[in-house]
């Protein structure tokens, strides 16, 4: 029997894979599922990611301009504070060495709250995948600059064995550019969500499947459209 979010996900517009344009922002998504509070909870969850790493990039000055979906330019820009639910709320987020980890400790904890909250096994194994993957890729870096890796690891108990990552991570790191590493990391997340996006049960796990997919493909298409611009100033 098909689960209850059948028109919903079926009114949708077909994803295409990493490379192709976006259909929909996730702001739009966001704005589709209109009062419908805990689906739109779950794809906000989702957005909110997005909108953190380019708020790093527009903080680092790697961007000049963001399009967040669910924190507000000012946020963004860090002109605003951000919501509460991004706070530390106590030492255990505030002991990180580098800031931006505190952070993205809070965004996990807070959306594996959301996912227990919900009941939504994937939001909490998509959290389990992001968070484990990061703390891979610390490990790895702290290791070759002769660092403790303990100290740039982030919502450890969310975290699962950080060694099934061995051959991702050197793949990563055999990347010809930065660029290339960031696709090498985003193929692997894409394939995982393939592997687990609940496709036809029309659950709405199958709606953070989707989210997280048009996360992925928003991304690239953004990156993308920043290179072919540079290009274009390049040649003028």
């Amino acid at each position: 029997m098909a689960g209850g979010f059948y028109f919903l996900l079926t009114a949708l517009p077909t994803l295409g894979e990493i490379g192709t344009a976006a259909p929909l922002t996730l702001g739009e998504l966001s704005s589709f599922l209109g009062d419908a509070e805990g689906p739109r909870l779950l794809v906000e969850t989702i957005a909110l990611a997005d909108d953190l790493i380019q708020r790093q990039a527009l903080l680092a000055g790697e961007i000049e301009q963001a399009s967040p979906s669910v924190l507000s330019i000012a946020q963004i820009s860090d002109e605003e504070p951000l919501p509460d639910y991004l706070c530390p709320a106590d030492t255990q987020d505030q002991t990180s060495k580098i800031p931006a980890d505190s952070l993205w400790a809070v965004y996990y904890r807070h959306a594996a709250s959301v996912a227990k909250e919900l009941n939504s096994p994937l939001l909490r194994l998509w959290i389990g995948l992001d968070v484990t993957l990061r703390n891979a890729l610390a490990t790895a870096r702290a290791k070759a600059l002769g660092l403790e890796p303990s100290d740039y690891l982030v919502a450890t108990e969310l975290s699962e064995g950080i060694d099934q990552f061995d051959p991702l991570i050197n793949e990563w790191a055999a990347a010809p550019d930065p660029l290339a590493a960031m696709r090498v990391l985003d193929q692997a997340r894409w394939r995982w969500l393939k592997d687990n996006d609940q496709w036809f049960s029309f659950d709405q796990d199958e709606l953070v499947a989707y989210a997280a997919k048009l996360m992925l493909i928003n991304r690239w298409h953004r990156l993308a459209t920043a290179q072919a611009d540079q290009a274009a100033q390049t040649v003028a």
